[in-house]
């Protein structure tokens, strides 16, 4: 569930030649900028719980120049059911590429810390996953990596400062630190979103990341994108089998500094 929570955040840049956009008469940014993203999750219509998406140029501890944290809490009856509060950090460069991840996951009487780094001297992503309850390791994975590869968050970024137009597919190459794939992302149609934050004409697109490919449950995933240069990820749901069904994010606010 933990590594399910953090790829649900995710698909949605760091790239110093992208124009500015105008949203609401003002000058907003698009990267390399300071921004958090506020997200309120919705489970099978109702409302589940917060998430925070926060990207920074500063205080990264791996040399990346850019740090991302997800946090994820969530709310109301669903916290009574399945008390959750995830925090998800990783360091990339301004090629997206990952150098570390970690997922510090409270859920129900589960505490668990899962770690990655990406050693691109070795060709090498190290994995470890450990109970903090039981203070004991259960988990350790190596595997294999191209010089430049992307964790799920760093994905979403890089995604935004791609072209997209529908009929166009791209590729990212994402790794969890126990996989690596080339996921196909498929820009599929341009649509109106109407949210409570606003309306948003947006570019809805599919990241082919279930199924096996990333992760073996089915389902399909996805993202719609504001479509202006600043792609802004205003939507993201993940469809899925039973027991889970679907789980919507909606854009509730945005921040710059």
């Amino acid at each position: 569930m933990a590594k399910f929570a953090a790829a649900c955040l995710a698909l949605s840049a760091v790239s110093p030649s992208l124009p500015q956009s105008r949203v609401d008469g003002n000058s907003t940014p698009v990267f390399p900028a300071k921004e958090q993203l506020s997200y309120t999750v919705e489970w099978r219509l109702i409302y589940a719980g917060n998430a925070v998406l926060k990207v920074d140029p500063t205080g990264s501890t791996d040399g990346a120049p850019w740090q991302v944290k997800l946090h994820l809490e969530s709310a109301g009856l669903v916290s009574k059911l399945y008390h959750l509060d995830d925090n998800y950090h990783v360091e990339m460069d301004n090629h997206f590429c990952a150098a570390s991840t970690n997922l510090d996951a409270l859920e129900r009487s589960r505490h668990r810390e899962t770690s990655v780094r990406f050693d691109r001297n070795r060709g090498k992503a190290s994995y470890i996953e450990r109970d903090l309850l039981k203070n004991s390791v259960i988990k350790t994975a190596e595997t294999e990596v191209p010089p430049c590869v992307s964790d799920i968050i760093a994905a979403l970024y890089k995604l935004r400062t791609l072209p997209l137009e529908p009929g166009h597919p791209q590729q990212i190459v994402i790794s969890d630190g126990k996989k690596t794939v080339s996921a196909r992302i498929e820009p599929q149609a341009r649509e109106t979103l109407k949210l409570k934050s606003g309306t948003f004409e947006t570019i809805r697109c599919e990241a082919n990341i279930f199924n096996g490919v990333l992760y073996n449950r089915k389902g399909e995933f996805l993202v719609w994108l504001t479509d202006d240069a600043r792609h802004l990820p205003v939507q993201i749901r993940a469809r899925m089998n039973f027991p889970i069904g679907s789980i919507t994010l909606e854009l509730d606010k945005e921040e710059h500094s």
